[in-house]
C-alpha cells in the first residue's frame, strides 16, 4: 500500500515521521512526486488541485487534513471512496483554545485598553461578569461542543444551534430556524463553527446581524464561506456590531488591499484556529489506514449528502 501526501500549507516531512511511526513500511510519496499513480491507494490531503484525485485509479481512501471538507467535496471529478475527516484531540482543543482568547479580548475589553496602551493612560474599566454574557455558538458538532465544555469552566452562560437538537451540560440547545430566530438576540457574542453547507453558505449576513443585540461581537473560525463579508462591514460601520475575530475567508490569502485587513474593529488571524499537528494526528491517519486493511469500519467518515 502507498500514501500520497498532498498540502501546500503543511510539512510533508514532518508528517512523513509522525506517519512513519505509527505505520513503519507504509510507502508515502509526496505530490507531484506520484510515481506510478497505480501503486496509491490512500490521499492525505488539503486542498488538492481540483482533478488530482481522480487520477489515482486504484483509490480506496481520502484522509482530509482539516476537520472541514468542503475543498474536496467541491471537485466535480471526487472518486467514490470514503472519505475522512480530521478529529484529533490536538485540532479540537487549539480550536477551543482560540474561542476563549478572542471571546476573552472583547468580554475583558482588550480592545479598549489596546487604545489606553496607545495613550499611555492608566484607566480601569469595568467589564461584566462571565455568568452575565451570553455565548451563542452556531454548530455544536466536535468543535462547537469542546469549545462549549472549555466555556462552561469559566461560567459564561452558553446556547448551542445545530441542525438537531443537542443535549450538551450547561449548554441551551435550539434548532432549526425557529430555534436560530430565538437564540440570537440574547447573544452578546456569537461564535460561528459550523460545517460549510449548501444550508449554512453565507449564513452570516445582514439579517443575521440585525437580529443580535447592539453590541455584539462575532466570531468565525469555520469557513470564509459562511460569512458575507460586506454585510459585516456594514454592521461594524453603523456601530450595530461592537466587533469581529475572524480566522478564515472567502479568498485565502485575504487580498492586501482588503478593507477587513484595516479595519479598527476586525481582528484577523491567517487561518490558525484549529492547527492540524502531525505529532498529535497521525495516528487518526493511522487508524483509518488500519481500518481500510483489516476491513473494519472506518471511523469519522463524512456522509457526502451532508456535506460534514
Amino acid at each position: 500500500m502507498t500514501l500520497l501526501f498532498c498540502s501546500a500549507s503543511d510539512s510533508a516531512e514532518d508528517w512523513r515521521r509522525e506517519i512513519a511511526r505509527h505505520l513503519p513500511g507504509l510507502e508515502m510519496r509526496v505530490w507531484p512526486e506520484t510515481g506510478d499513480v497505480a501503486d496509491i491507494e490512500v490521499a492525505v490531503v488539503w486542498k488538492p488541485p481540483a482533478g488530482m484525485l481522480a487520477t489515482l485509479p486504484n483509490l480506496k481512501l481520502i484522509v482530509s487534513l482539516g476537520a472541514g471538507v468542503e475543498p474536496i467535496l467541491l471537485d466535480p471529478t471526487l472518486p467514490d471512496v470514503p472519505l475522512v475527516r480530521m478529529v484529533a484531540d490536538g485540532l479540537t482543543a487549539d480550536m477551543a483554545g482560540y474561542v476563549v482568547f478572542q471571546l476573552l479580548y472583547w468580554h475583558r475589553l482588550m480592545d479598549r485598553y489596546d487604545a489606553l496602551q496607545a495613550e499611555a493612560r492608566w484607566e480601569q474599566l469595568d467589564h461584566r461578569p462571565a455568568s452575565e454574557v451570553t455565548v451563542g455558538i452556531l454548530g455544536m458538532g466536535e468543535l462547537g461542543a469542546a469549545s462549549a465544555r472549555t466555556l462552561r469552566t469559566l461560567e459564561y452562560r452558553l446556547m448551542g444551534w445545530s441542525r438537531s437538537p443537542k443535549s450538551i451540560e450547561g449548554v441551551e440547545s435550539f434548532s432549526g430556524p425557529d430555534g436560530l430566530a430565538a437564540m440570537l438576540p440574547q447573544c452578546d457574542v456569537l461564535v460561528c463553527l459550523l460545517p460549510l453547507t449548501d444550508e449554512t453558505r453565507g449564513i452570516m449576513n445582514a439579517g443575521l446581524f440585525a437580529a443580535l443585540p447592539k453590541g455584539a461581537v462575532v466570531i468565525n473560525a469555520a469557513r470564509g464561506g459562511h460569512l458575507v463579508e460586506s454585510d459585516l462591514l456594514d454592521a461594524l460601520e453603523s456601530g450595530h456590531l461592537r466587533g469581529a475575530s475572524l480566522d478564515v475567508f472567502a479568498t485565502e490569502p485575504l487580498p492586501a488591499d482588503h478593507p477587513l485587513w484595516r479595519h479598527p474593529r476586525v481582528r484577523i488571524t491567517p487561518h490558525v484556529a484549529g492547527v492540524t499537528h502531525p505529532s498529535l494526528c497521525a495516528g487518526q491517519v493511522a487508524t483509518a489506514v488500519t481500518a481500510l486493511r483489516e476491513g473494519r469500519p472506518i471511523p469519522n467518515l463524512v456522509d457526502r449528502s451532508r456535506g460534514y
